[in-house]
Formats: C-alpha cells, structure tokens, sequence
C-alpha cells in the first residue's frame, strides 16, 4: 500500500490514574513508523493523580493530541467518548499503560487491508519492572495461567473470538453501536462478539505486539482478575452460547479446592489431596513459566498463578445474576 494511500488514523485511550505510565505510553504512539495521518484522543476520567496534568502538558507539546472527559470513569463511555471525538477511518484502541511496538499501526492497517478483517489484533506482552511484576507478566503469558488464549500466548496467525485492544475500522464500531456502556469490564469481548454475530471477522496476528505493566501487588491483581471473572459470567448470560470450557476452569477450580478443604478439615484428610494438588502443579508449572528469571521473581510466579485462578473463579461463581439482567434491560431500551 503506497504511503500516499495510508488511511488516516485515531488512537483513543481510556485513562484514569495514568501518571506512572501516561506519558511514555502517548510517546509510543506519535513516535510509530506510520507516514499516514495520525491523532490521539485521550478520554480523561477522575484521577485523583498527576494524569490530567501530564495530559494537558502533551496537548500543549504536540498538536495531534487532544483530551476529552469521562466524568463516569468507566472505559467502555471512555472509549465511546474518544471514538465520538474522534476523526479518522482507523481507530486503534491503546490503554493508558500500553506501549505499542514501533511498527504497531502500520501492520495493523496492512492486516486490515489483507485479511478483510472489522478488527485485528496482537499480544498483550507483559512485562514486570520488579520482581513482583516480573512474576504476574510470567504467570499472564504461559499457558498454566491463561489456558490457551492466543494474546496473552501467542500462536498462528488466524481468525479469534477475541483480541488484546485491537485495532478497527470506524464503520464497524459506529454499526454496532460502539461498546456497550454497561460492561465495566470485559466490554471488549463483547464487542467483538457482537461483530462476529454479525458476520464480521476479528483476526490475531502475533506481529502485533504491545507491552503492558502488570498491577503493582496482590490485592491489585486479585481485584483486577475478580472483576474479569465477574464480568465475563455476565457476558455468558447475556450471549447464550459465548462460554466454553477454558471459562470454566478456574471456577471448577476454586469449587474443587473449597470442597477439598471442607472434606479434609471435617471428615477425611484425604479431602486435602485436591488442594494439595492444585499447589504442586502450579509450583511446577512455574518452573518453566519463570526460565532466565531472577530467584526472586521466580519465588513470586505460584503465588500470582493462584490469585489469578482463584481471584477469576470466584469472580465467576458470585457475579451476581441480577446485574447480567441490568444489562439486558439497559440495551433493550437503549
């Protein structure tokens, strides 16, 4: 595709309480090797830290960048707002702690073009700055952690259920609607969903690649990862049909463990040989999930598989049915 062809594109960010990450993840944006036209809408929600300034400063140093407000704090009316605001055939979604790889927008606008696909999309490569970090960016790309999904993996090129971000064309967000404001988490899943119910094609290619920071401690991931649990039983309720084995897993998981510490505390000792299980193949599995990292790092891996499995699995089994119901009333008097 010559230069003078490149459609022009928007990158649209969600951020709330960015200052860690803010500025470098913008500076990976207007730095890519892309000779198309290019802005950046930062939708800004309530941070109670430095994000607004750093966002103001960055409008004021280059003119592609603008901000719009997300009073809600919510991604999904974050992202919404940003693809109102914003101008241009191409919408490429990036988070506030995203970096994308150099050549991000240029292939994904090749793989738009070759493929046909409303959406394509890559890895989500996590990477640690410490040894705690270091731990969960191992756990989130092996497949004793994630099971087999391809963005947090890798694999083949090919069409997906789902991608990290991604990257569509604007005639299929304005289509469906956008994202559905109602799903405070897993809104992307859904979306994609929708567009793959339509006859739409979402295609992964392990080219595309951006960098996130994994949360900073337990309790960060242990929320982060209940919320996806949470909000993904609400998704299988709302699209009969969307859910399949890998969802199950972990809340198969955490009933096997429970029972097996009931049992073994008030019947049988033998009960404990579930639990006990679950500790040694996690232990084990963090042998490879931890190859050429520090001592310190590879400690921590269990303990980041476990909250990741048990914090999602029970996300899963108490996400209440009442919200799912909220949601199916909300779109049907939208």
């Amino acid at each position: 595709m010559p230069d003078q062809q490149l459609p022009a594109v928007s990158v649209i960010m969600p951020v709330l309480n960015e200052e860690r990450h803010l500025r470098t993840s913008v500076r990976h944006i207007l730095e890519q090797e892309y000779a198309g036209e290019l802005e950046v809408v930062i939708a800004l929600g309530p941070s109670t830290d430095r994000t607004d300034e750093i966002a103001a400063e960055l409008v004021a140093e280059d003119s592609r960048v603008h901000t719009v407000p997300n009073p809600t704090g919510r991604t999904p009316a974050a992202l919404n707002a940003a693809i109102k605001a914003s101008r241009h055939p191409i919408v490429v979604r990036v988070d506030g702690h995203g970096m994308l790889s150099p050549d991000y927008i240029a292939t994904a606008v090749r793989l738009l073009d070759e493929t046909g696909a409303q959406n394509v999309g890559g890895i989500m490569h996590a990477e640690g700055e410490n040894d705690w970090e270091r731990a969960v960016a191992a756990a989130m790309t092996s497949r004793i952690g994630v099971g087999n999904a391809a963005f947090h993996t890798g694999g083949q090129a090919g069409p997906a259920e789902t991608v990290y971000l991604g990257v569509f064309r604007r005639e299929v967000l304005e289509r469906q609607g956008g994202y559905n404001e109602e799903f405070i988490r897993a809104q992307d899943w859904e979306l994609n969903f929708r567009i793959r119910e339509a006859g739409g094609l979402i295609w992964f290619s392990p080219e595309l690649k951006v960098s996130y920071r994994p949360r900073p401690n337990v309790r960060a991931l242990a929320k982060q990862y209940k919320n996806y649990g949470r909000w993904r039983h609400v998704v299988a309720r709302y699209h009969q049909g969307s859910i399949n084995l890998r969802y199950l897993a972990a809340p198969a998981a955490v009933c096997a463990i429970a029972a097996g510490v009931v049992v073994g505390a008030t019947v049988s000792p033998w009960g404990l040989v579930v639990p006990a299980g679950y500790l040694a193949a996690i232990t084990a599995g963090s042998v490879p999930a931890g190859k050429g990292l520090p001592a310190g790092a590879r400690l921590r891996i269990p303990v980041a598989l476990a909250t990741m499995h048990m914090s999602w699995g029970y996300g899963f089994l108490t996400s209440p049915r009442s919200l799912a119901r909220k949601v199916i009333a909300s779109r049907r008097t939208a």
